[in-house]
């Protein structure tokens, strides 16, 4: 009898660690929702750099952007800089 409440209790952890594991797989972060501004802001800035007018601005595009702009961008809070991850030198 004192096997089955064992195994009881550690199908009970293992079912606990797996709803913890796949409810923390699926969190996705929160996107928050642009003010007017922003949004005029970013419509203008994807205007005036969408070389392509694919909607969208590639790595290209991004890098033609005016040094002044970028400074507009940083203070309506539109300037998401990606981190990159660490790479070993070899």
């Amino acid at each position: 009898m004192g096997t089955v409440f064992i195994m009881k209790k550690l199908l009970a952890v293992i079912a606990v660690i797996v709803c913890t594991v796949s409810l923390t797989a699926r969190a996705e972060p929160r996107k928050h929702k642009l003010t007017p501004e922003q949004k005029a802001l970013k419509k203008e800035i994807l205007e005036k750099y969408d070389i392509n007018k694919n909607g969208k601005l590639d790595r290209r595009e991004r890098a033609s952007i005016s040094k002044e702009d970028r400074e507009r961008l940083h203070q309506a809070g539109l300037d998401h800089k990606r981190k990159k991850a660490n790479k070993p030198t070899n």
